[in-house]
């Protein structure tokens, strides 16, 4: 078993930022880095509004950067999943991972949410290329064309008005024959002349070549009727999962599952900090988590300095059975 000062869990934006930071504070924080170094960030084929970079860059290479940068002043990246936690008797905090068990003095939570799948021939195949979950992120690169967005919540008619910026068309796709979205969403994209709707319709495949996406195949859900409908790409706003399972019933979740913190990024065990998408359900942005990590590193780092004294005398007090 490892003693560590920081254990960061999850390694997109929000915990590589919060890694740089407490490394330069001198912690050597251990960053489990999860399934995918970057997490969501790591599969976005482009990255335009991030601050810094005008002629943008790929997730993976913004990702790498992140890492390098955190690794040059002292931070760990292991390539390992989270297995469980036990944050009951307070930090020291014991966190297992299928390679190895560590305890913190502190713990940073980034582990993030993941957008609910369609789970149909082709998402995954297109996922970068045609297929997206971010108007904000990939809209740009859909100047000029016609696009479908599936869903039909907030968030759905949110990003179609946004994507109307730069699509020629944008027809909503919705399983129902009404929408779910609040009344001042829908009648903006009722009165938005680029966008369209499908009703009682869902995406049975996402259909596409060597270039991308050139169309989705629907089935209506009340006649039964499958038809093919070009388009240039599909943006998918059903949702999101926060990765919270591993955490249990330990950590204060809102009703939609995220974490619940404080302005200074604390949930409610002491010692354990939250940034990012797991605690995030409104902006998801790279730039936002940056900013968050940064905010739960910082805390992390105040309440370790606040807690030395009593952590040190932890520390020297003998293991059990000794």
């Amino acid at each position: 078993m490892k003693k560590e000062r920081v254990v960061i869990i999850g390694s997109g934006p929000a915990g590589l930022t919060a890694a740089l930071y407490t490394a330069r504070a001198q912690l050597a924080p251990v960053v489990i880095a999860g399934a995918q170094l970057g997490g969501q960030v790591a599969i976005t084929h482009e990255i335009e509004n991030y601050p810094g970079f005008p002629d943008g860059l790929s997730g993976p290479e913004l990702v790498e950067r992140m890492k390098e940068h955190a690794e040059n002043f002292g931070a760990v990246v292991e390539f390992d999943l989270v297995e469980s936690v036990d944050f009951s008797n307070g930090s020291p905090f014991h966190i297992k991972t299928y390679g190895e068990e560590y305890l913190a003095d502190a713990v940073i939570v980034t582990i993030g949410a993941d957008p609910r799948k369609l789970g149909v021939p082709g998402e995954e195949e297109f996922t970068g290329t045609g297929v997206s979950y971010c108007g904000t992120c990939d809209g740009f690169f859909f100047r000029g064309k016609d696009i479908v967005v599936v869903g039909g919540g907030d968030s759905a008619l949110e990003e179609g008005i946004f994507l109307t910026r730069f699509a020629t068309s944008v027809n909503v796709i919705h399983r129902r024959d009404e929408l779910r979205a609040g009344i001042q969403l829908q009648t903006r994209a009722f009165n938005n002349e680029k966008i369209s709707f499908t009703w009682d319709s869902v995406v049975e495949e996402i259909i596409g070549d060597a270039d991308g996406v050139n169309a989705v195949r629907l089935k209506n859900v009340v006649t039964g009727e499958e038809t093919v409908q070009p388009t240039e790409g599909v943006f998918i706003f059903i949702g999101h999962d926060p990765n919270n399972a591993v955490f249990g019933d330990q950590i204060a979740l809102n009703e939609n599952g995220y974490i619940i913190t404080d302005q200074r990024y604390r949930t409610n065990v002491e010692g354990v900090f939250a940034a990012g998408e797991i605690q995030d359900e409104i902006w998801r942005q790279v730039a936002t988590s940056v900013g968050q990590g940064t905010s739960a590193a910082m805390a992390a780092i105040q309440w370790l300095e606040a807690n030395e004294e009593r952590l040190q005398t932890l520390d020297a007090l003998p293991a059990a059975g000794d």
